[in-house]
Order: C-alpha cells, then structure tokens, then sequence
C-alpha cells in the first residue's frame, strides 16, 4: 500500500512541476519586462532559473534537508542526459529535419562541453584535496570548490552580454514601444503585487512537489534495497525534466529548432554550474562519491559528443540522427537498472 501511494506522490508531484514552473516562467517574465531588465539578463538568467528551477530545487533539499548529496548529483546528471539525448530526439522525429547554424553549435555547444568538463574538475579536486580516509574515492565538495562553476557561469553571461549588447543600445523610444507592445497574456498580468503572488506561488509549488519526489526516490531506494541515486538519475531526473522537453519539442515541430535547442544547451549549463553548487553553498560542503559520478558524467559527455557530432554534419539533424539519440537514452535507462539489480557493476550500489 505504501508502495502504491509513493506512486502516487511521483505522479501527482510531476504535474504540480510542471504546472509550478509555467506560472514561474510566465510570471517571471513579466516581471523582466516590468522592470525593463536587459535581455541579456531575461534570456541567460531570469528565463533559465524559471525553467531549471525543479532541478535548483532537487540538489538544495537532498543536500540540506536529507543529507544526499549524491542524490542531487545523480538527478541533476540524469536531467542533463535526458536533455540533451530526449529533447532533441523527439524533435526530430516529430518535427522532421531540423536546420541549425553555426552560431548555437559552436558557441553555445562549446561552452556547454566547458561546463562539463569545469564538474568533472571539481570533482577530481574534491577527491584529490579533501578526501574521506575511511571511504574510497569520496571527496569533500567544499564552499570555495563550489563557487568555480559559479564563476563559470559568471562567465558565461558576460559572453552572453558582450554577444547581445547591440540589443541594449536601441534608442529609448525604440524600448518603449517594444514595452506598450504587451500581449493578451501579459495583461493577465495586470497588477505586479498579483504577478510577485503568482511568482512565489509557482516557487512554493515546485519546492513542495520536489520534496515529494526527492522523498519518493529515497523511499523506492530503501524499498528495493537500491541506493536512493539509481531513482534520482531516472524518476527524479526525467519527472523535473519533462515539462521542459513538451515545451521544447513543442517549439520545434513549430518550426523553432535553434529556440528548442539552445534552450536544452542553455538549461544544461545552469544545471551544471548553478543547480549543483548551489546545495553545496547552502549546506556550506558536501561529499561527493566519485566512484558513482565518474561513469555518470562520462556518459553525459558521451551523449554531449555524439550529438554535437550530428549537429556539425552539415548544421542539422536528420530523423534517423535524433532515432539513435532515443536509443541512447534507452541504454542509459537499462544500464541504470541492470546497475541496480546487480547484473552489472560499474556504480558503487
């Protein structure tokens, strides 16, 4: 029965994710606009905190409230593979052929293997530097480690200015009709004290139904006798991911492939520099396993190579391309669970 009811809680805590974080990008949005934020800062900042919050959400509560550390890696890790392999597969299939440029495959792209490479280093420097004596290869995540990848992402968002600043030089005039110019969906938002209630709104519900799932991915750890991480790289990951795959899938059948993309690559990179260390510096450190994140974060850059590889032939992505990125996907699934019954043994589980 109690099994049944952890079920449950997934299921139900999946769609209050999703429906938290349309109010929070929408109200999010709105207030950019109200405040006259620059779009360097809407786009880069304001947008990618609406849609990774879930995942912001799952490495600070399993690190501060529960003590798992690695669970938040492992969903964090998982979320970016299903991303990165998912998304663009199911565009592809569903949308047909889609057409890039060179801009989103070499800037964004590269920038985006940085950010995996910057986690690994971390890690090895957590593990190198701070070791625990009593347990093989787990190493302490310290506040100062944690604050590299944020420096990182500082990085990235001045490049991102320094790309867009031509935007931030239009006249006064020119910014001002582009702000009267508002929607039927901003006048929703009439009243900024409504628009503020509606953006701590979606907050308090993602917070709350991430609760549910980190509790649930704890619970079917210590149910089926597997380590908490297994479900957090699977359920956690693929229930905080799924409404940012409808949205971008969704853009991409409407002709949109670079918007759908860059926001996969551009969700990933804030994951990855700001999702992670963020429950570091709330918990002012944490222990990191690895033995259990290495062949994770091996397989994200696997997925990264290969994808990046069909993007650069010939700027696109064939059906067939984004069949095999579903595949891929399959095969980290089956792997997680062949980990977790003992067929294989590659994760310290």
């Amino acid at each position: 029965m109690e099994l049944l009811l952890y079920f449950v809680v997934v299921i139900v805590a999946s769609l209050v994710v999703w429906k938290g974080g349309g109010i929070l990008e929408k109200s999010a949005g709105v207030l950019a606009k109200y405040y006259e934020l620059p779009p360097i800062v809407q786009g880069s900042i304001i947008t990618a905190v609406g849609s990774s919050f879930p995942e912001l959400s799952t490495t600070v509560i399993s690190t501060l409230t529960h003590g798992q550390f690695d669970l938040g890696v492992s969903a964090i890790v998982g979320s970016a593979i299903f991303n990165i392999l998912v998304i663009p597969g199911l565009s592809a299939l569903l949308a047909g052929r889609l057409k890039l440029d060179r801009i989103l495959v070499y800037k964004d792209a590269q920038f985006y293997i940085i950010s995996v490479a910057v986690m690994l280093l971390v890690f090895c420097m957590a593990v190198i530097y701070n070791p625990i004596e009593s347990e093989n290869l787990q190493g302490t995540v310290t506040w100062g480690l944690a604050l590299i990848p944020v420096f990182i992402y500082i990085l990235y968002v001045f490049l991102q200015q320094q790309e867009t600043s031509h935007f931030q030089n239009k006249s006064a005039e020119e910014t001002t009709a582009k702000t009267d110019a508002a929607t039927e969906e901003d006048l929703a938002y009439h009243s900024i004290w409504k628009t503020w209630l509606k953006f701590l709104g979606g907050l308090v519900l993602i917070v709350v139904s991430v609760e549910g799932l980190v509790r649930s991915a704890i619970f079917f750890g210590e149910y089926f006798g597997t380590p908490s991480f297994v479900w957090g790289a699977t359920v956690l990951a693929a229930a905080t991911s799924v409404p940012d795959a409808i949205v971008s899938v969704r853009v991409a059948i409407n002709g949109q492939p670079k918007v759908s993309l860059s926001n996969v690559l551009g969700s990933n990179i804030f994951d990855l520099l700001i999702a992670i260390p963020a429950g570091i510096l709330i918990a002012r450190a944490a222990v990191i396993n690895f033995e259990m994140a290495i062949p994770m974060m091996m397989y994200l850059t696997l997925a990264t190579i290969v994808l990046f590889t069909f993007l650069r032939t010939g700027l696109h992505l064939e059906k067939w391309e984004g069949l095999v990125l579903l595949v891929l996907y399959l095969i980290f699934v089956l792997w997680i669970i062949s980990e977790s019954v003992g067929w294989l043994n590659y994760l310290p589980v």
